[in-house]
């Protein structure tokens, strides 16, 4: 007979793989939205813009942003009816004091921040700079996570992180060298590396507080409140801004994106950042916005595989090192004792 020690054991290693497992989905679906992310950008319009002009380089971006915001909530509106839990959604969202308060700041250093400031980065300096940028976010969201609400972060957890990145920085260091030396040469270049700092601060906060309200509400409901947050930010608020005060035709720029090439990568880029989405908010309550962010990190080997699939540029020998350090750094921290891994947070 099951003892009610060993059955809450059992469902506690339960639960820990369950993070591990939804992380790692995590950073599979990102490593593959970088292909579409990228690709965006060779499509008309915003092939034809000039590129060298930041006004029109900034209002790019944020057209983008702004669609793959809506593409990305389009996927998980379908989700969410597959689910049967769209009343869960209402009611996650009318609950703003206590609940979607949180989404809704997540949404703002998520979307106009860390998803805005990565195209910015792909755009102006290249996809390379922009995914080895983004490593930099478990640090942030982990000692956040920890300082604000005393989330656990152990020395092999610390390690993990750091060894990941490690691993991160050595798949990219070729590529990433060769963006910047192509990217010093423009007058505009940094916002590309804004960009990038963007991101890493903007995920890393995210990640801290949406694992504030993810403990008391269901992860596919609170994903789908911080892009309704975030599409209204651009659609209420950016948008419109841009087009007073801006001197490019925002709304001219919106209908030439509608076309079927600039449409279709769009949409793959919010499927897969959709669901990325959804498995990260996933992992959070199971392992810890420390661990979840760390194992999602892993998305720089994913992403080298698929852009090397889609350009058949196919990695060097540092793409070998690279990979042997983050799953090395994914192992010390999914082989910690089950005791130790239980996320426990002060009240």
């Amino acid at each position: 007979m099951t003892t009610v020690g060993q059955a809450k054991a059992a469902f506690r290693a339960r639960s820990i793989r369950w993070g591990f497992i939804w992380a790692l989905w995590c950073a599979v679906l990102w490593g593959a939205w970088y292909v579409p992310g990228a690709a965006v950008w060779k499509e008309a319009p915003f092939a034809a813009m000039d590129m060298a002009n930041p006004r029109q380089f900034l209002t790019a971006a944020a057209v983008i942003t702004t669609f793959n915001a809506f593409s990305v909530l389009l996927f998980l509106f379908l989700w969410l009816i597959v689910l049967g839990k769209f009343r869960d959604f209402g009611r996650t969202l009318v609950r703003v004091r206590r609940i979607s308060k949180w989404y809704f700041a997540a949404a703002i250093f998520g979307g106009p921040m860390a998803i805005f400031g990565s195209f910015l980065a792909m755009g102006y300096v290249g996809a390379v700079f922009a995914a080895i940028a983004g490593l930099l976010y478990p640090i942030i969201g982990a000692s956040i996570a920890r300082v604000w609400y005393n989330e656990k972060i152990t020395l092999r957890a610390a390690l993990g992180i750091l060894v990941i990145i490690g691993g991160g920085i050595a798949i990219y260091a070729p590529g990433i060298l060769g963006e910047l030396s192509g990217a010093s040469s423009r007058h505009t270049s940094w916002l590309g590396y804004l960009g990038g700092a963007m991101a890493a601060l903007g995920w890393g906060v995210e990640g801290a507080l949406a694992g504030r309200a993810l403990d008391v509400t269901d992860p596919d409901c609170g994903i789908t409140v911080r892009f309704t947050a975030e599409a209204l930010y651009w659609l209420c608020l950016v948008l419109p801004a841009l087009a007073l005060f801006g001197d490019v035709d925002v709304i001219h720029l919106i209908v030439q994106t509608w076309n079927l090439k600039a449409i279709t990568w769009l949409l793959l880029a919010g499927i897969t950042f959709g669901f990325c989405y959804v498995s990260w908010y996933k992992s959070f309550p199971l392992i810890g916005v420390g661990r979840g962010q760390a194992i999602a990190a892993l998305y720089g080997a994913f992403a080298v595989v698929f852009l090397a699939a889609f350009t058949l540029q196919f990695p060097a020998w540092n793409f070998l090192l690279g990979l042997t350090l983050v799953v090395s750094g994914a192992f010390l921290m999914y082989t910690e004792k089950s005791d130790v891994l239980e996320v426990v947070r002060a009240l």
